[in-house]
């Protein structure tokens, strides 16, 4: 029988999940350059349109079928299209199979979408679509079946969540380190941004990076209160979690920024925010609240130093997917090992609450399994879409600027601002353009 109030939960999370993307469309477009703000808007919103469209066709079955070997890959025809999941029954626990199916696909949608803030001010958008829809297919769908398909009655799932049992309750390794893993990739790929290092390339609207920061704080209680797939005590105490840890970590970026720089700024408030939430997905089952704000602490002075790694290291990840998803992502799924609380839900035992290294292990085989494979095959994915239709906009584009050469609009129309306001001259140019049109069909 359906349980109408866990499957209310599971949609209204998936509609807070779905607003994440974009959340993290406004988070990422205020924090480039004015001429780059609706490319990096409509990547967000690219993903969001071509993964939905490909999770019904095989991504989900992909994702959630029977496995067909080793735990690496559900059988793509199981489920393809969807068959068989809009009858009327349930999953064990009273869920619709659709409710599941829904929630799980705008997880898929937003990790797609976090690669594309690496790449920020220089990548072709078709090219990006292509990366997507190839990417999507050939490394989170199998990622998703090791970290989140759980074996059932005869159901057999995949090989993280199943044989290794390393703890992800939302996300850590198959969305932030996945997602942190290829953006460095890719970065590597495109190579550097004209004048980085040298030019100021600072955020030009940081209100909409504050108010898209706000947005993905609200939209992850779906995150991961909604990953209990119920409306009960796992969720209310990940919820919890994901308050505190996220405050925490806000605090510690602050800090660090005030005793590095001498002030605090909104933009460290806001990528803080981001950072609590990465650290945090993994774990929010498995710490107590307290062990949430040591975490969240830690992951926000950790990703605030992280972020100055590029400038070091030479790599041009523009939005600091790697110092925030990637090293967040990490922090988070390794501390299970230290921080877990046995009375969390999740009940397992860390190495400061009397454990052994047993489950330390697990979490870091899990979080290097991931992060080896999609920076590898993100390579060779960028590189073969670099070698034949072509990644990156030449340099003459990017000096003009990505949205005016690749969309043909600007995110700020200047030349509609008159000196007096008045729309005459338009008028009239458009009454001119008429008549010639009017003499030329004549």
């Amino acid at each position: 029988m359906v349980n109408t109030g866990d499957t209310a939960w599971v949609l209204v999370s998936a509609a807070l999940v779905l607003l994440m993307t974009p959340g993290l469309a406004l988070f990422y477009g205020g924090m480039v350059r004015a001429k780059s703000v609706l490319n990096m808007m409509m990547m967000s919103f690219g993903a969001l349109a071509l993964i939905s469209v490909l999770w019904v066709v095989y991504g989900y079955s992909m994702a959630f079928g029977d496995d067909v070997g080793l735990g690496l890959l559900g059988d793509p025809s199981q489920y393809f299209g969807l068959k068989g999941l809009m009858e009327d029954v349930t999953a064990e626990g009273g869920l619709p199979p659709m409710a599941f199916v829904g929630f799980q696909a705008v997880f898929a949608i937003i990790t797609v979408a976090l690669i594309s803030g690496a790449i920020a001010d220089r990548a072709k958008f078709g090219a990006w679509m292509v990366f997507a829809g190839v990417w999507a297919t050939v490394v989170y769908f199998p990622v998703a079946h090791w970290v989140f398909d759980f074996s059932l009655d005869e159901h057999v799932g995949g090989w993280i969540a199943n044989n290794l049992v390393a703890i992800d309750f939302a996300g850590g390794t198959a969305v932030h380190i996945n997602a942190g893993a290829a953006g460095l990739a890719l970065a590597l790929v495109l190579g550097k941004r004209r004048g980085f290092g040298r030019e100021a390339m600072r955020p030009h609207n940081l209100p909409l990076v504050m108010i898209g920061a706000g947005l993905l704080w609200f939209g992850w209680f779906g995150f991961n209160a909604g990953s209990a797939l119920a409306a009960n005590n796992t969720a209310s105490v990940a919820w919890v979690n994901t308050l505190v840890a996220t405050a925490a970590a806000t605090l510690g970026w602050l800090l660090v920024e005030k005793l590095r720089d001498g002030h605090s700024t909104s933009l460290g408030a806001a990528s803080g925010v981001v950072a609590g939430l990465v650290a945090i997905t993994p774990a929010c089952s498995a710490v107590s609240p307290i062990g949430a704000v040591v975490l969240g602490a830690i992951a926000g002075a950790l990703c605030a130093l992280a972020v100055g790694l590029k400038y070091k290291l030479g790599y041009d990840d523009s939005l600091d997917v790697v110092g925030v998803h990637l090293v967040g992502g990490l922090w988070g799924t390794i501390a299970i090992g230290f921080l877990a609380d046995p009375d969390a839900p999740a009940g397992v035992e860390s190495l400061l609450f009397g454990g052994s290294v047993d489950q330390l292990w697990r979490q870091v085989v899990g979080a290097v399994a991931v992060l080896v494979f999609s920076f590898v095959l993100t390579l060779v994915i960028g590189f073969v879409i670099q070698k034949t239709m072509g990644f990156r906009i030449t340099e003459e584009d990017e000096i003009t600027g990505i949205d005016n050469v690749v969309h043909a609009e600007s995110g700020y129309d200047f030349a509609s601002l008159g000196s007096s306001g008045s729309t005459a001259p338009l008028a009239g140019q458009a009454r001119a353009e008429a008549r010639n049109t009017e003499r030329t069909l004549a």
